[in-house]
């Protein structure tokens, strides 16, 4: 076994290790504290009691939300840093959260909630991602490939756009409307629905399996898009399939968890200075890296000015803006 891969497996332990800490940090912090030591013995003999309750009912789904979201949004940041060439690029530079906040804002003005129920929220959140996923593919479905530099600038326009009928959307809803526009908007963990969790879980471990499959093609892209076609990599079949696994990670993410800045571009920066640009060992580790980040986010969020709770989107924007502007500070940037 070579030094490299020796690393790759240290590096790797060492997150799942952190990932199991941060589960179980995150089950025993919270109001009603419950020591780590009687966490065991609630979970298989306290069934029926508030404890249980606590633990099974109200903190677990959200620590297994928080850790898809996470990974979900670290893994497309990392995928589409690699599509770009780009390390400041994040899944939301592609105007997805934009179309997402536009899909829910649209229900909320139009009272779609009052027909589908709480599916209307995730629902209206991923139609307004896929619009624009689709949007930003077909105005550049002319080119013979997908031109990067393209996409990107088509991505940051709808962005704008999706943003200022947003504003234009909040200008004219009730009071009532606008809460829930800004607190969806601010990012939330507080989901009910464990249909949805489970469909979030699957969908980010299946993107991450699917993205393990295109990592020597990424690293190939790293070289440059002639440097990659003559080492015999098809550049136009790889962007569009990471194109659209990033865009459904993000898209699966926002439209269930809201609006969460800096998961997908501090994450993956932070964990390349520690394992290089190979995207054999980077995806998998900023998958995990963005599990640990958002779940520990969510815990300081609880818990910070209890008993009230801050949207999780506001501790991930201060957080990784201070860990962003250090970064870049250092002489550690990958830039």
């Amino acid at each position: 076994m070579n030094r490299e891969l020796k690393r790759w497996i240290l590096i790797v332990a060492g997150l799942v290790t952190a990932l199991a800490l941060t589960g179980i940090f995150a089950l025993c912090t919270g109001s009603a504290g419950i020591s780590p030591g009687r966490v065991a013995a609630i979970l298989m003999h306290g069934r029926g009691s508030a404890e249980y309750s606590i633990l099974v009912d109200i903190r677990l789904p959200r620590i297994l939300l928080g850790m898809a979201v996470g990974g979900a949004l670290s893994l497309a940041g990392a995928l589409l840093q690699a599509m770009f060439r780009n390390p400041l690029v994040e899944p939301y530079t592609l105007g997805i959260s934009g179309g997402a906040s536009l899909g829910v804002c649209m229900n909320i003005l139009f009272g779609f909630h009052a027909v589908f129920g709480v599916m209307a929220w995730p629902l209206s959140g991923f139609a307004g991602a896929c619009v624009v996923i689709f949007l930003v593919y077909w105005l550049n479905r002319k080119s013979c490939h997908l031109r990067s530099n393209r996409m990107l600038l088509t991505g940051v326009m709808i962005s704008c756009v999706a943003s200022s009928l947003v504003m234009l959307i909040m200008a004219v809803s009730k009071t009532s409307d606008l809460q829930n526009i800004v607190l969806w908007i601010m990012g939330s963990l507080d989901e009910s629905s464990m249909a949805l969790i489970r469909i979030t879980c699957i969908g980010s471990v299946a993107g991450l399996a699917v993205s393990c499959c295109f990592c020597m093609d990424l690293n190939a892209l790293l070289l440059g898009e002639e440097e990659a076609a003559g080492l015999g990599v098809n550049t136009a079949r790889v962007r569009k399939i990471v194109f659209i696994t990033a865009s459904f990670l993000t898209g699966l993410s926002v439209a269930v968890a809201g609006i969460i800045m800096f998961a997908g571009l501090i994450v993956p920066h932070f964990v390349r200075m520690m394992t290089g640009p190979d995207h054999r060992i980077l995806l998998v580790a900023s998958f995990l890296a963005g599990a640990c980040f958002l779940a520990l986010s969510d815990v300081v969020a609880r818990v910070i000015i209890a008993p009230l709770e801050l949207p999780v989107g506001v501790i991930t924007g201060i957080a990784g803006g201070i860990m962003f502007i250090w970064a870049l500070s250092g002489k550690q940037a990958v830039l």
